[in-house]
């Protein structure tokens, strides 16, 4: 790939239109990135969403990252790719809406669940613990769990539920504004204690399918391999792991604006 994006490099100006053939080329070797992408966030969505549809969408995302890519930037053009693909794909999963408001509400219903229970017991709450909450059996709650999966992957604004390659990027890509601003060093670095602090409250399983998930890029059915559980239990430990890092960050963040106002 460094071929073709050295081309990229050597054109006199980045932001004037890259020339259709190199374009072509470029899209033709980056395609099976494309559908890696859309594989794995297909994986995580109802069967009637279409693969091609996501992958039609990741298409466009590298059309957009071969006319804004910035080589005067310390960036290799395939982070910044993957980074416009999977934006690509999951902005137009949010255009359709295709998640049901009664799935949100219940998506809404657990976060807040957990939120609590984290507040009240200074840990992650058991599933037992959310069932009490919730007011609900074992086989509904997984019901729940199930069903928010959806909701959960459009979270991307959450540092928690970014790759490797994404967190890399906007680290990058925040690196000036971060320096120049003090506030926003302080407050960045606190978030990424947050997080390290969140996931090591996480039961083993949960926090083994995150590094599994998001550092070591296997999918679902590998994982399951892994673990020896079904890649439908894999989802919800995954579902679970970022609900309960969600709610575990709102608390912390929470808490610290109330100090901050008293």
């Amino acid at each position: 790939m460094s071929s073709l994006t050295s081309k990229l490099k050597n054109l006199k100006d980045y932001r004037s239109t890259v020339e259709p053939k190199v374009k072509d080329e470029i899209i033709l070797e980056y395609a099976p990135l494309v559908k890696y992408i859309a594989q794995k966030i297909a994986s995580r969505l109802p069967s009637n969403i279409e693969l091609d549809d996501l992958m039609s969408c990741g298409v466009i995302g590298l059309m957009d990252a071969i006319e804004k890519f910035d080589p005067s930037r310390d960036n290799k053009f395939k982070t910044y790719a993957e980074f416009r693909i999977r934006g690509a794909i999951l902005d137009e999963l949010r255009s359709q809406d295709w998640v049901p408001r009664s799935v949100r509400e219940k998506a809404k219903q657990v976060e807040r669940a957990y939120a609590k229970l984290d507040k009240e017991l200074g840990r992650p709450a058991t599933d037992e613990e959310m069932c009490v909450e919730l007011q609900c059996n074992m086989d509904e709650f997984h019901d729940l769990i199930n069903k928010s999966k959806s909701v959960s992957l459009l979270n991307i604004d959450d540092t928690a539920s970014m790759g490797r390659g994404d967190k890399k990027l906007m680290s990058n890509l925040m690196e000036n504004s971060r320096s120049a601003n003090p506030f926003s060093a302080v407050n960045y670095k606190r978030s990424q204690d947050l997080i390290k602090e969140g996931i090591k409250t996480l039961p083993e399983k949960q926090r083994l399918v995150l590094s599994l998930y998001y550092f070591e890029d296997l999918n679902l059915k590998e994982i399951g391999q892994v673990l020896d559980v079904t890649e439908s239990r894999v989802s919800q430990l995954h579902t679970q792991a970022i609900l309960k890092l969600k709610a575990r960050l709102r608390t912390q963040f929470d808490s610290h604006e109330d100090l901050a106002a008293s």
